[in-house]
């Protein structure tokens, strides 16, 4: 059927209209503002697309999906799956960022993980694979008598019963095994959830660090990394047998200097999502949040028991009485202003005494006099705590108008752990190539040239990066960094990279309708921006545009004037046709 045809549609104020679309165009509606355009394109079109794709799926799929309601119209014959990119805020959650909305980032990460150069964060060097006789010349360098447990690892952090794991180890002789930190042994294993993620090592040998054991420590280094494929894990115990330390070595990664190992590179490696890439000081969101005194301190020019800050002035009877011996402590004066207190004072009144012991003197409910001698924990580490520790959502509501964000000081806002800022590609990491405009970034990767089996292995992987950086061009998002956070990027912004993700995904035989994808945009990128609707027409696809652009109009296959007014003076079909056809129509 070549043609979408819609009888009778009643939608918000559109005024029973008959209309004949073509498929597989590029469609523009236009009309004043208010005129029923989005109300054809977006609350008709789309949601009648949208609702006969959704009751053509299993119940079971059904349950997880919204079902659109029916659109007041009496036939709508013609219509393909639709898809709608309009402009809103792509994700209110801090860990999106453009790289990963555009799934470019997971590309990236695959890359970094088959042909990066890992290198040593202290010296610099490529990391080279470890020898048996350099991992037992190691073990020997720890104090005499120090005991260890070799491990091999088998399974890390995945899903599973893992029985036939466990029943092999057996079967070859091993007596223990370390399961999610606990050893235990291979003749009474407990059941493992299915639906849980487990990390199993076997345990070769456990012995005591002595010279005479060099023999012995080789022998169970290399049936460690038979079985643990390259990887060792030697778990360093204390006395009552927990472990105080452990050290990796690897026979693929480990730096000839310092013997800084690595674990064989992985996707997961690279993800701020993941525990296993993620930096651990704030968690892979590149950011920390901490109490900030600007705004702990209300007001630097009152003393404290007016209200300098918050909380803490004679209202509140407990922690009053703590400043009054601190102040008999420290000898100052509670009734001076806070920004003229000398400066060991304030920072011990914000941060705390530390160690040092101070006398303190309450009072309780019933007027007995209490003395207590111990540090001063501060305004700053009692928020915190308070924070930390509370279950109640109001608190934490009422705690949190004194947060403030900083980027993390461990990773510089990149998110990522150590190891992964480590890996190069061209002398570039991960991260640096995510904070790269997306126009420098699509520059780097067309020149970038691998050689041998590398270059073989990223040939595929390239292309795709390269087609969507290209596409994020085409729709004028040059100037954006893939590490972008996705919440602070503009509804038009944000509507771009959804078309340019849709370019990538491919489809054919969709609808899309798009709102106004033009706004803010300057001509030259316009011009690339009507390209990418082209081609998402050219590969089969009904593109439906909601526009006031004369350029995109005068772009389109088919134009729709809705009007001739707004609200109830809207809501009909003025004219139809091609471009050159509306514009010669005399009402339109």
């Amino acid at each position: 059927m070549d043609t979408l045809r819609i009888r009778g549609a009643r939608t918000h104020n559109l005024k029973n209209i008959d209309v004949d679309l073509p498929r597989d165009r590029l469609i523009v509606i236009t009309g004043l503002s208010g005129s029923g355009k989005s109300s054809l394109a977006f609350d008709t079109l789309y949601a009648e697309g949208q609702r006969r794709y959704v009751e053509s799926l299993s119940a079971y799929a059904r349950q997880f999906l919204s079902l659109m309601e029916k659109p007041d119209v009496d036939l709508i014959e013609g219509l393909s799956p639709a898809i709608s990119i309009e402009q809103k805020s792509t994700s209110h959650n801090p860990r999106s960022t453009v790289g990963t909305v555009t799934e470019i980032y997971d590309y990236l990460r695959l890359l970094f993980a088959r042909v990066g150069e890992p290198r040593c964060p202290t010296h610099g060097v490529t990391l080279a694979a470890q020898t048996v006789s350099q991992m037992v010349d190691h073990v020997l360098t720890l104090p005499p008598d120090t005991k260890l447990m070799l491990l091999a690892p088998l399974i890390a952090d995945r899903k599973g019963e893992h029985a036939h794991i466990l029943e092999a180890l057996r079967a070859q002789g091993y007596v223990r095994a370390r399961i999610d930190g606990i050893v235990v042994g291979l003749d009474d294993v407990p059941e493992l959830k299915k639906n849980f993620k487990h990390t199993i090592e076997a345990v070769v040998d456990r012995l005591a660090v002595k010279p005479d054991q060099a023999q012995r420590l080789a022998e169970s280094f290399e049936t460690a990394i038979h079985l643990g494929e390259g990887l060792v894990r030697v778990a360093v115990l204390a006395d009552d047998g927990s472990v105080k330390d452990e050290i990796v070595f690897s026979a693929r990664y480990a730096c000839p200097h310092c013997g800084y190992s690595l674990s064989e590179l992985e996707p997961r490696l690279f993800s701020f999502n993941n525990p296993a890439g993620a930096c651990p000081s704030c968690d892979g969101l590149g950011v920390r949040q901490f109490f900030d005194a600007a705004r702990i301190v209300a007001d630097a020019s009152l003393p404290l028991p007016a209200g300098a800050i918050r909380g803490w002035d004679r209202r509140n009877a407990f922690y009053f009485q703590m400043l009054e011996s601190l102040a008999r402590h420290y000898k100052f004066d509670l009734d001076t202003p806070f920004e003229e207190l000398p400066e060991k004072v304030r920072q011990v009144i914000l941060h705390g005494s530390g160690t040092e012991l101070v006398s303190f003197s309450y009072f309780g409910e019933h007027g007995e006099r209490t003395k207590r001698k111990h540090p001063f924990e501060g305004v700053i580490p009692n928020l915190e705590r308070r924070y930390r520790e509370t279950d109640s959502s109001n608190m934490r509501e009422d705690l949190a108008r004194y947060l403030s964000s900083q980027p993390c000081t461990d990773c510089r806002g990149s998110r990522l752990k150590p190891e992964a800022r480590h890996v190069f590609i061209a002398d570039l990491a991960l991260h640096e190539v995510t904070q790269m405009p997306v126009g420098t970034a699509l520059a780097f990767f067309n020149t970038l040239a691998l050689s041998g089996r590398r270059g073989e292995i990223a040939e595929k992987i390239l292309k795709e990066v390269r087609a969507r950086l290209g596409f994020l061009v085409n729709v004028g998002l040059d100037y954006l960094t893939l590490a972008r956070s996705a919440e602070s990027l503009s509804g038009g912004e944000a509507q771009r990279i959804r078309l340019a993700s849709q370019i990538g995904a491919g489809l054919v035989g969709v609808m899309y309708v798009l709102d106004e994808p033009s706004i803010g945009l300057h001509q030259r990128d316009n011009a690339r921006l009507l390209d990418t609707l082209r081609h998402l027409r050219d590969i089969g696809n009904t593109v439906i545009v909601v526009e006031h652009d004369e350029e995109a109009i005068r772009a389109a296959d088919f134009v729709l004037d809705i009007g001739p007014g707004a609200g109830v003076h809207g809501g009909q079909v003025v004219a139809s046709g091609t471009p050159a056809e509306v514009t010669a129509h005399p009402r339109s």
